[in-house]
């Protein structure tokens, strides 16, 4: 059976999740929920990915994330993938960490959203993990103790404007205050697993369930958010077939990471005052090779075998190696450091 294809276009808001292999855990102590984290954060800075809400679970974990380029697939693929080798490797594992292609579902901004973000954050307790005398925030891998503290504590990835904006509150030690006190509200301790499973579009409208609309679903929204998003499916199935007729294979269909990628690569050989063939030609492990090769990795999507084809870095397991080693000695390099952010700038300047 075909694979359906994923609702993809640039400012969409998503419902991600994905559960362990045969329901197996995906994290097995603190170290791999650190892991996670981190992978995700590395992901949101590749891809330009905003998480608006998240849940780490033992065994599955809760994603609304929005992405501003038309790149879910490519930014997911990139997580689960990574996360996959870097638990592999740590526990001296091999094979599937997840269960299959993670589910997306694309969210109406809006009531809708709060809605799923109240049902995210309140996953702790309908498994039975929070409890009322610890309070919500309690739980260390959901977003719900970022939202409630200051904004300097966030990581740079979270995006918690729109969640205090949709449920009225600021971003103030009160209106943190008054966005805590709402989430409370939807948990009856007496029956915790039933916390934020429902919502309701307005006044007066009957409530839904939101456990069986994100399982059945490719959509959470309205009818008219549904028929918007069948008119986007529509338009971009039939760009599509017009490109292949024409037998198009320009730009417009290469990844948005390629882009990125080329335009750091640029600005790179500007820095350096050296030409690609030319920077090709030197050793592998030429330092200026290895500190273009981490940027590009770092700040974009695509993958080892376009980085090593277009600096000349030998294997992809050698050009991983390099990277990783470039790594570490720019976050113990003052001057390597400096030159990678001016090579960012120029990146920038250079649009």
């Amino acid at each position: 059976m075909a694979r359906s294809p994923r609702m993809e276009f640039a400012g969409a808001f998503y419902h991600v999740m994905a559960r362990g292999d045969r329901r197996e855990a995906i994290v097995r102590d603190v170290e791999d929920r650190a892991t996670f984290m981190r992978t995700l954060g590395e992901t949101c800075r590749r891809t330009g990915f905003r998480v608006h809400a998240y849940a780490l679970m033992t065994n599955h974990y809760h994603l609304l994330l929005e992405t501003p380029e038309a790149n879910l697939s490519r930014g997911m693929g990139w997580l689960q993938n990574a996360y996959t080798r870097r638990i592999n490797t740590r526990h001296r594992l091999w094979g599937h960490v997840f269960g299959g292609r993670y589910k997306s579902i694309v969210v109406e901004p809006g009531q809708c959203f709060w809605a799923l973000m109240d049902y995210i954050h309140l996953n702790p307790v309908r498994a039975g993990i929070g409890k009322e005398a610890d309070g919500l925030e309690s739980y260390p891998w959901s977003s719900v103790r970022q939202y409630v503290t200051g904004a300097r504590s966030r990581p740079f990835w979270l995006e918690t404007a729109t969640g205090f904006s949709v449920c009225g509150c600021k971003d103030s030690a009160r209106g943190r205050r008054e966005y805590l006190e709402a989430l409370e509200s939807r948990v009856d301790w007496k029956h915790p697993r039933k916390a934020g499973a429902v919502y309701s579009e307005g006044e007066g409208r009957p409530q839904l369930a939101v456990h069986s609309s994100l399982r059945r679903g490719w959509m959470f929204g309205s009818q008219e958010f549904r028929e918007k998003l069948m008119g986007i499916g529509a338009e971009k199935l039939i760009a599509r077939a017009r490109r292949k007729a024409d037998g198009y294979h320009g730009p417009a269909l290469r990844d948005h990471g390629e882009r990125a990628a080329r335009k750091l690569l640029t600005a790179g050989l500007k820095y350096f005052g050296v030409g690609q063939e030319e920077l090709k030609r030197a050793r592998k492990s030429n330092a200026r090779k290895c500190l273009l090769g981490e940027l590009i990795q770092s700040e974009t999507a695509v993958r080892l075998d376009w980085i090593t084809g277009q600096l000349g870095m030998g294997t992809r397991a050698g050009c991983c190696r390099l990277i990783h080693e470039a790594r570490q000695a720019i976050e113990s390099d003052r001057c390597l450091a400096r030159k990678r952010e001016e090579i960012k700038k120029i990146s920038i300047l250079n649009g």
